[in-house]
């Protein structure tokens, strides 16, 4: 997907773009906010000048009133502004939630190794920038040259120290960042990797309990636990010891502004006592800004790689087309040319593959393992990126077809099972609106109906987190109500006897006829060669290349090996193989 020019707003920077009206008026929030900001140092200047000379009570009360009215004014227009970034935060998630969601799916769908809910983290952070303190950081940075010439006003001296300190905390805070960038991303990568190496052990437990290995993997844990706390702690120190300097700074800055005031009221270059203690508030005031971005930099930075993930995101998976509005499928499947690759493999799984499929039978596909069957069980059902050429469904190429309008049309039941929280009729409904005839024609279909009663809520039963309260073989036939789930009109079975006793595949074998009579294309992919029976055809797979395609009892006997008469009294025969091996 070509990225954007310089001159074009990516979908995210224009999704932001929709709210420069509620930003406009955050900005002109935040100019009521810093005008007031001045209340405090005028209000003190005036104590000292006017009501400590004058003492007069009703010129003191008059100054108070008027100060808590600006200060007041100051207060709801901090108000407004974070309740109007706040909502801007939500609103933002509301248009981009369901985007990130769908481009998240497809780029975990296209096997891109990234972690799938990096992109919601992403989104939060996001979110969290536009409603917290490091945006406020940069909407006040442009009144530190303002303060400063308030403070140069007072006096000259004054305006060169607020230069100097503030130069002095950027230069400090850019060096802070350069030292304690590499180690903290140091760190933080060693904890993943630790954290991750936990997770990944715990989820086979059993394993390591049954064989002893528990020692051994606590061991290696160890030397990656320690090396976490070696960067970790070396990290930490650096981050310290550019804290205490920011302090020491921040102290030095306001002993030294106030000293410089004195200085001045004594040569007489300032005009009072509250003159010198406003131009220290001064100073406070023109460097918080940069002490603000200072506290929040990581967090900053943090929200500028997530927004750059997410915009590379977005652009890598743009919206998806809806595709063309088709007449409900009957199930007539071709290849053309069909070729499958995958990232870091030099050969290709499939390689030009052509075949047409009638509407209404069944094909087995056959094949040693590592043939690429599982690949065009994926590439039929229009799942694997990584193909070339076509498949096309009734005449119309897979991808033109709205996957929304075809998915209630194809079944597929994957070798691996995956299965969903929720109950037993949710994920045989495929967690659309569930009708308890489909669930139960389908539950019947698979032979899961009576194993489904006796549990103690019968298809109300929660199975757990991806099922795993269930036993393979009750996954696998659950999982395979879902494919004949509805009125599916292309069936895809891959491996789907390999967890079934013999009365889960007598089951099976009947779905199959079941199937067939109602005119249902199903693919069965398969290595037990005791379901073929119920195939019209054959297509048998070998080395990404279709070795032998056709009508069932065909390419058996073409499979059979030929025999030849022995010269020898016994009559012995030598299995002449006709094909490779399969």
């Amino acid at each position: 997907m070509k990225k954007p020019s310089f001159f074009e707003r990516s979908e995210l920077s224009a999704t932001l773009w929709l709210f420069r009206r509620e930003f406009a008026v955050c900005v002109i929030f935040t100019v009521v906010v810093n005008l007031l900001m001045l209340t405090p140092t005028l209000y003190m200047v005036q104590v000292f000048d006017r009501v400590m000379l004058s003492r007069s009570e009703f010129t003191l009360a008059a100054l108070t009133l008027v100060m808590l009215f600006f200060l007041s004014v100051m207060a709801f227009a901090e108000w407004a502004r974070s309740r109007l970034l706040v909502r801007i935060g939500v609103k933002l998630d509301e248009r981009l939630n369901s985007r990130v969601f769908n481009a998240s799916f497809e780029e975990h769908l296209n096997q891109l190794g990234r972690n799938p809910s990096q992109a919601f983290s992403d989104l939060t952070n996001v979110r969290q920038f536009l409603t917290g303190q490091g945006l406020f950081a940069f909407m006040d940075a442009p009144w530190i040259p303002i303060y400063m010439f308030v403070l140069y006003m007072l006096h000259p001296l004054l305006g060169l120290l607020s230069v100097i300190f503030s130069l002095l905390l950027i230069g400090l805070a850019y060096l802070s960042h350069r030292l304690t960038h590499a180690p903290i991303d140091k760190a933080l990568e060693a904890g993943m990797q630790v954290n991750a190496y936990v997770h990944s052990k715990l989820k086979n437990a059993e394993v390591i309990e049954s064989m002893g290995m528990l020692d051994d993997l606590r061991r290696l844990w160890q030397a990656r636990h320690q090396r976490h706390l070696g960067v970790t702690h070396a990290a930490q120190d650096l981050a310290g010891r550019a804290q205490a300097l920011t302090k020491f700074l921040r102290y030095t800055q306001n002993s030294l502004t106030l000293g410089a005031g004195a200085l001045l009221l004594i040569e007489g270059n300032l005009s009072s006592t509250g003159a010198m203690i406003a131009a220290n508030m001064l100073m406070g005031r023109a460097t918080a800004p940069i002490d603000l971005m200072v506290s929040t930099w990581k967090s900053t930075l943090a929200a500028r790689q997530a927004f750059l993930r997410l915009e590379d995101l977005l652009t890598k998976h743009p919206q998806r087309d809806p595709g063309l509005v088709h007449d409900s499928p009957h199930g007539h499947l071709r290849i053309e040319n069909l070729s499958a690759t995958a990232p870091g493999r030099a050969q290709p799984i499939l390689k030009g593959l052509s075949a047409d499929f009638p509407a209404g039978e069944v094909i087995a596909i056959i094949g040693p393992s590592g043939s690429g069957k599982s690949t065009l069980a994926r590439a039929l059902v229009g799942i694997w990126p990584y193909v070339e050429g076509r498949v096309l469904i009734d005449g119309e190429p897979i991808e033109s077809w709205n996957r929304e309008e075809l998915g209630p049309f194809l079944g597929y039941l994957p070798q691996d099972i995956e299965l969903f929280e929720g109950t037993i009729a949710e994920n045989i409904a495929r967690f659309g609106v569930i009708d308890p005839e489909k669930v139960i024609l389908a539950a019947g279909r698979a032979g899961v109906h009576d194993m489904v009663l006796r549990f103690p809520r019968g298809y109300d039963t929660s199975m757990g987190e991806a099922g795993n309260l269930l036993s393979g073989g009750q996954r696998q036939r659950i999982g395979l109500a879902r494919a004949m789930y509805g009125d599916p009109a292309l069936i895809v079975l891959d491996e789907p006897n390999s967890n079934l006793d013999d009365a889960g595949e007598a089951a099976l074998v009947k779905a199959v006829q079941e199937l067939k009579q109602q005119g249902k294309t199903v693919f069965l992919i398969t290595h037990r060669m005791s379901i073929i029976g119920s195939a019209d055809r054959i297509l048998v797979l070998y080395d990404g290349v279709i070795q032998r395609y056709g009508p069932r009892q065909e390419v058996i006997d073409a499979l059979q090996p030929k025999t030849a008469p022995q010269g020898n009294e016994g009559g012995g025969t030598a299995p002449t193989p006709a094909t490779q091996p399969v």
